[in-house]
């Protein structure tokens, strides 16, 4: 049986993915903000396939 909410990884990268956020200046302030804190990863990518 499947989770009530499971999400999908297009939908995640339309969302909140490094090109989302370079779009607007809302999005580019968030990635300074984490790139001034120094993140690993300022924004989320999708994995690899096999």
């Amino acid at each position: 049986m499947k989770r009530t909410l499971e999400g999908t990884k297009r939908k995640r990268q339309n969302v909140s993915g490094f090109m989302a956020r370079m779009s607007t200046p809302g999005g580019r302030r968030t990635l300074n903000r984490r790139r001034a804190r120094g993140r690993h990863v300022i924004a989320i990518q999708a994995k690899k396939r096999a």
